[in-house]
């Protein structure tokens, strides 16, 4: 399993591509990155990774618009090496509020994979906890983009979003699993914590990482990507996370 570093993680950190070399001396291969990182200058962020030794396999686009914009992020991440491009979530004003509108979503996530894949490259939905809180009828919004969308719509996994949502992460995993090819293995602390938005550092969490290995070595993914939306300390984050994650998986790359 190669482990990754969301570069969202340290957004407030300036300049991002400073945060490289000590990234890749941390132990770090890979970079996931968020659209803020690179659009404005993907060629010159390219540079930037590859003289830091990193690369860029997941490249996050903008959530969902009326716009067609999708050819112009394949391009970029195309320019950044990327291997998936992953569509990070819907604002709240944007979120469907009923199944016909998830639907829908699922109709067009499905146009943009079959156009991702012809590009060459795999197409993701990174998911947050409204994914599974039930509408009012009673029906999740994750099952009912899964269940209406091509295959080719992959799954990346934020375990951390499912937690928060009170789902069981181990049941969604492997209810998921033919569609996961990434995961997000964002810690928590206890449900109602507000220090740093609830999160933690992996492996100083309440998520039991160990008893969900088998769940996710039985998933599709080959990435696993730390991230930590409101960091007190991002450099003790990305350090203890790629620590934790590599005894986890015995190593940097076990699959």
């Amino acid at each position: 399993m190669e482990i990754a570093y969301q570069l969202y993680t340290s957004r407030k950190a300036l300049p991002l591509t400073g945060q490289l070399p000590f990234l890749k001396r941390v132990g770090y291969d890979h970079i996931e990155l968020w659209p803020g990182a690179y659009q404005d200058a993907p060629r010159g962020f390219r540079r930037a990774l590859d003289d830091a030794g990193l690369d860029a396999p997941s490249v996050f686009i903008a959530d969902p618009t009326e716009a067609d914009d999708l050819p112009a992020w394949i391009e970029a991440a195309q320019v950044l090496g990327g291997r998936t491009i992953v569509r990070p979530g819907l604002m709240p004003e944007r979120r469907p509020t009923g199944v016909d509108g998830w639907k829908r979503l699922a109709e067009r996530l499905s146009k943009e994979a079959e156009i991702a894949w012809s590009a060459g490259l795999n197409f993701a939905w990174h998911n947050h906890d409204f994914e599974f809180q039930p509408l009012a009828d009673g029906a999740r919004p994750i099952d009912i983009l899964v269940e209406h969308s091509d295959p080719l719509v992959r799954l990346e996994l934020d375990c951390g979003w499912v937690f928060q949502a009170g789902s069981d992460i181990e049941t969604e995993l492997r209810r998921f699993a033919d569609r996961i090819i990434a995961i997000h293995a964002k810690d928590a602390a206890p449900l109602g914590t507000v220090e740093e938005d609830g999160w933690l550092a992996h492996g100083d969490g309440v998520i039991d990482w160990l008893a969900l290995l088998p769940a996710i070595r039985a998933t599709n993914a080959t990435l696993v990507v730390v991230e930590h939306d409101e960091p007190a300390d991002w450099e003790y984050v990305a350090r203890r996370s790629y620590e934790s994650l590599a005894q986890l998986f015995d190593g940097k790359d076990d699959r």
